[in-house]
């Protein structure tokens, strides 16, 4: 297996997909070059990925809402689809599921994955012009912001499929070799997947 190389020494976005890197990576990545270090994984991914292409993608600044007494208001008062999701101080709180449960006839109402990724970046960024409308968009699908990140589960799949693997019932502590055996993984260029030839490595 090819160890990962120091991304000065990486000269391709083909390369670079090759490896796996954690979100705190790639956003000291992206500090580094000076570029948009917010978001999640996917969104960190598609920066870099533009930054090889020779497009730089900055950081946005984010504005300080300019009423105060209006920001406040909006936190505290009644919630529409054009409240502002960074004005209201917006949380995932019951106050939060009760406005969508109205809005979508849903009485027991939960956020997807989406909804959740979404209000990350849109808080990160600072962006006034979102507002639970368009959250509420994300939720039915109408509109894409920031979508959850699903490669950020390959550790915990790898884990699984360790386990369930009966070769790997003889190791004592289960958790520590699966995790040495991930780095090795995660460090190579190989798939981000547990097969059981991979046990060799670990004898």
């Amino acid at each position: 297996m090819n160890a990962r190389p120091q991304f000065k020494d990486i000269s391709s976005f083909e390369e670079f997909s090759k490896y796996y890197w954690y979100r705190d990576e790639l956003k000291k990545i992206c500090k580094a070059l000076g570029l948009d270090s917010g978001g999640m994984k996917a969104e960190l991914n598609r920066v870099i990925e533009e930054y090889f292409k020779g497009n730089r993608i900055v950081p946005k600044t984010a504005s300080k809402p300019k009423n105060r007494a209006a920001a406040s208001n909006a936190a505290n008062g009644q919630l529409t689809l054009n409240t502002g999701l960074v004005a209201c101080g917006f949380k995932f709180s019951q106050r939060a599921r009760d406005f969508f449960s109205s809005q979508t006839g849903i009485k027991n109402f939960k956020f997807n994955a989406d909804m959740v990724a979404t209000v990350k970046k849109v808080k990160e960024t600072g962006d006034e012009s979102f507002t639970l409308g368009d959250l509420l968009d994300v939720y039915y699908g109408k509109k894409t912001y920031a979508r959850y990140d699903k490669a950020s589960l390959q550790w915990n799949k790898f884990v699984q499929d360790f386990c369930a693997d009966p070769a790997t019932a003889a190791f004592p502590n289960k958790l520590k070799s699966a995790a040495a055996l991930w780095k090795i993984v995660r460090d190579s260029s190989r798939p981000k997947v547990y097969t059981h030839e991979l046990l060799a490595a670990l004898k």
